[in-house]
């Protein structure tokens, strides 16, 4: 049965670059390699055609002859993919798609040949940092008190007795790989010996057990930024866990907790709340003292104001993250109804009821009950 193109076995062009090549074969490696399609006579043919198709057309000598003559210009010089006599080309390329395959496949980022860790990172750790309603809206310095683990204090983190240098593994004698043949590849996997590092503690240090690393409690400043919000995190970093064996840092997430405030209510930068006033207040208009976060302040209410009224004073809000302005402090207005009227404060309220009656000078009754009557009428 004759071969099909190459380019068409791949999916690409016939003046299709390496990279476009890569790529493509890429995506057809991962799809029909046989450990994701076990026992499957169909997918592992098409890979082997994959796989030689990728292999004459990543050479330049071999894609050369193959553009020029066909099959026949490549036909017996290395194009039977895996299971035809290996890569004797641009191996280079291809197997530096063979790793980012396998990296994937067995859930790693594709780690290249020859590529070693340097030593386990530290963890990141998270905490929460409750702050007052006005810490968050100005800015403050708070200190933090975390449990983290820290260079060990006797070996000085080589985890090593008297600080003793770690030696070569002897599982993977220091590649901090273990290489096996599994069907057409050899599979490279991190050496369970070692954890990748290449390295062994022959003589482990008393205090922290070969790791170089002990818990210890630390107090730490944070910068609480004048207009965070509940929820938000800052970041410190290189302050997690320290690395093992010459590993970076771990980084330290403060998760920001706003305690609640008694008379002010947050949304985004600006802050709201609500101001009693008075009947006579809102049918006379006043001069009422309201709070603000900087102070208290004067706020002209005007004759005739209605409960429920809004009132914006502007700049008056919370500090604006990053240092641009603030938001604003907004009033809702609400008129009391007076409880518990002495016998003098009960007469007045029944003058002014029946003046009320005959003088209709209330708009929001009269437009309300007009409404009513015609509704039934």
């Amino acid at each position: 049965m004759s071969k099909r193109d190459y380019y068409e076995t791949l999916g690409v062009a016939k003046g299709a670059g390496k990279d476009e090549i890569k790529k493509a074969y890429r995506k057809q490696a991962m799809k029909y390699h046989p450990d994701r399609n076990p026992d499957n006579a169909e997918a592992e043919a098409k890979f082997k055609e994959a796989s030689e198709a990728a292999e004459v057309l990543l050479d330049d000598n071999k894609k050369q002859r193959y553009d020029q003559f066909g099959h026949a210009g490549v036909d017996g010089q290395g194009g039977g993919g895996f299971g035809g006599g290996g890569f004797s080309g641009d191996f280079g390329d291809i197997g530096d798609i063979f790793g980012d395959i396998f990296g994937d496949m067995m859930g790693g980022g594709g780690r290249r040949r020859g590529s070693r860790r340097t030593g386990r990172p530290g963890n990141d750790l998270q905490m929460v940092l409750n702050v007052s309603f006005e810490e968050a809206a100005f800015g403050a310095k708070k200190k933090v008190s975390v449990t983290k683990l820290v260079k060990c204090g006797t070996c000085h983190g080589s985890g090593g007795k008297n600080g003793a240098k770690p030696t070569s593994c002897d599982m993977c004698h220091g590649s901090g790989e273990i290489r096996r043949q599994q069907g057409f590849f050899t599979v490279a996997s991190t050496c369970p010996k070692c954890s990748g590092s290449g390295q062994m503690i022959s003589d482990p240090c008393g205090t922290c057990h070969g790791d170089g690393r002990t818990k210890k409690k630390v107090e730490l400043e944070v910068t609480v930024p004048a207009g965070i919000d509940e929820g938000q995190r800052l970041k410190l970093s290189n302050e997690g866990d320290s690395g093992a064996q010459g590993g970076p840092d771990g980084d330290l997430y403060i998760v920001i907790e706003i305690e609640e405030h008694e008379i002010f209510e947050r949304d985004g930068f600006n802050v709201h709340y609500t101001v009693p006033i008075s009947f006579s207040q809102a049918a006379l208009g006043a001069e009422v003292e309201v709070p603000t976060l900087e102070g208290k302040v004067m706020v002209e209410v005007p004759a005739g104001t209605q409960s429920g009224k809004k009132m914006r004073l502007r700049g008056k809000g919370v500090q604006k993250l990053g240092g641009y302005g603030q938001g604003d402090a907004i009033l809702t207005i609400h008129v009391e109804t007076p409880t518990k009227l002495t016998s003098d404060q009960k007469e007045v309220f029944e003058q002014l009821a029946t003046m009320e009656s005959a003088a209709k000078c209330n708009p929001m009754s009269k437009g309300f009950f007009d409404k009513v009557k015609d509704l039934f009428q």
